[in-house]
């Protein structure tokens, strides 16, 4: 078959250098990490990251050009690192070959390109005020940090809370959590499949969930923007935990109080914030999936 052209050819020299500075940026993350994990040193917060994100450190640390990007063959290290079947070397170049990809990986693409859009499209919430967490703890039916943070306000002032607030959760992989008797609470049943009807921009796990389908996306969107979206997770899961009813002090967070009011328009602030951060990466990544997908199929390249 004949390859797309590429956008952008980057010498051998230019494109070592980048690998080496994502690598590095990557390390600052994933050294601390592995430290920790070692140790048995759980931490509320950021084993989110690597526990219901299921990206391991290693891939997170690996490089990966994007789509429409060339690589200068360096034999000594890029027909190690760029091998098929997603690469392909090609009159001395190394580039993501879209060939590759079978009827079952475009269609879980193209649903995630279309779910992303709709996201994209639809009005921003910005009402929750992140009771969720609360949701969560209601009654006391599962703690799931319980062993690592303490709650900071009595049970029966929690489940007060939850009872004397609107809850209208849009995202399924929140709600899935919710205690059983806080689910009939919510304005919307949510299920798996109707994902696409109720996911909006100004949902801080929606917004958070980009780290996951950017991942799900590689190596065609490439690393840089799998970065981008992983600080953003990385931001956004801090505001939803300094939001929860767990006391993390211990860990160098200040609380969120939604049980106030000024508290309230603190993570309304903070959610909005984490929105106009991740609308660019969103689109980004649509774009790319327009891309990839509007290439024919073909059978694979030979080198």
């Amino acid at each position: 078959m004949t390859l797309p052209d590429p956008s952008t050819r980057l010498p051998a020299a230019q494109w070592q250098s980048l690998r080496e500075t994502h690598q590095a940026r990557a390390r600052e993350w994933t050294v601390s990490c592995r430290d920790r994990l070692a140790r048995g040193r759980p931490h509320p917060v950021h084993d989110f990251l690597t526990t219901y994100y299921q990206h391991s450190l290693g891939k997170l640390e690996a490089w990966h050009p994007g789509l429409g990007i060339a690589l200068e063959d360096a034999p000594q290290a890029s027909r190690k690192i760029f091998r098929p079947p997603h690469y392909v070397l090609h009159d001395g170049w190394i580039q993501l070959d879209p060939s590759c990809l079978g009827p079952k990986q475009r269609g879980r693409l193209s649903w995630m390109r279309d779910l992303l859009a709709a996201t994209r499209d639809r009005p921003g919430q910005f009402a929750c005020h992140g009771i969720h967490e609360w949701a969560m703890v209601y009654k006391g039916h599962e703690l799931r940090h319980g062993s690592t943070v303490p709650l900071r306000l009595p049970q029966a002032e929690i489940d007060a809370f939850v009872e004397s607030q609107p809850l209208c959760c849009t995202h399924f992989d929140a709600f899935r959590f919710f205690a059983p008797d806080a689910r009939p609470r919510n304005k919307i049943q949510l299920g798996l499949w109707s994902r696409e009807d109720n996911e909006q921009p100004g949902c801080l796990h929606a917004n958070m969930d980009l780290y996951k389908w950017s991942y799900k996306a590689m190596p065609w969107i490439g690393s840089s923007l799998l970065w981008d979206c992983f600080q953003l997770a990385l931001a956004a899961r801090e505001i939803d935990m300094r939001a929860s009813a767990y006391d993390l002090s211990a860990y160098g967070y200040t609380p969120i109080p939604i049980e106030t009011e000024a508290g309230r328009r603190e993570y309304e602030a903070a959610q909005q914030a984490i929105a106009e951060r991740a609308a660019p990466l969103r689109q980004q990544l649509i774009t790319t999936l327009d891309k990839l997908l509007a290439l024919p199929q073909n059978s694979p390249a030979t080198s």
